[in-house]
């Protein structure tokens, strides 16, 4: 696939979101970091931007984006993982598809990581799901560094997916102002 960065726009100055999802030897782990930003303020350094949702926590989302937008879908696809359970990419194309079509759905401002055991994928509001060639995803303000980071660190054999993804959000965090350490990290 053709990497294509997505950016999304921001009216009221909000940045702070670094999401990064990484799969190494059967385990996925996702992190992101705890910091909201308003201009060149931090609102709060402790924010919750991943979290497991689904039928006992099947699946890790992460979110960048207006929280109240991210919310929202947070709810939508959680609703779709309960209307077609343990079908993520099915679940992902449905939320997909309404985020396009539905007028109200359309203003939201977010984007989306989320992963179960077997797949990864970005979800946009231009109706994208992407599944990684390479099984690890960045978004938000410093989304492309933690890729970056996290892809150069797939050469070392010797860490884990946990490892690895706190490794590239601790460099994020060293290169974007919008993005602290305080990292919250789910695996399964």
């Amino acid at each position: 696939m053709e990497h294509q960065p997505y950016t999304l726009p921001d009216p009221v100055g909000w940045h702070g979101t670094t999401i990064l999802c990484v799969r190494r030897g059967g385990t996925v782990a996702m992190a992101g970091d705890g910091q909201v930003s308003l201009g060149q303020t931090v609102i709060k350094g402790n924010a919750r931007k991943v979290r497991r949702i689904g039928a006992g926590g099947a699946v890790l989302a992460g979110f960048a984006g207006a929280t109240a937008d991210a919310f929202t879908l947070l709810e939508r696809l959680e609703a779709k993982l309960e209307r077609f359970p343990g079908q993520l990419e099915r679940a992902c194309v449905e939320l997909a598809k309404d985020w396009r079509t539905d007028r109200y759905l359309r203003r939201l401002e977010a984007m989306m990581a989320v992963a179960d055991r077997d797949r990864s994928f970005t979800l946009t509001g231009n109706g994208d799901v992407l599944e990684p060639d390479d099984g690890v995803i960045g978004i938000g303000s410093g989304g492309n560094f933690a890729l970056s980071a996290a892809r150069a660190l797939l050469t070392v054999e010797a860490l884990s997916a946990e490892e690895i993804a706190r490794r590239a959000m601790k460099i994020a965090a060293d290169i974007c102002v919008y993005t602290n350490t305080n990292v919250i990290l789910e695996t399964l």
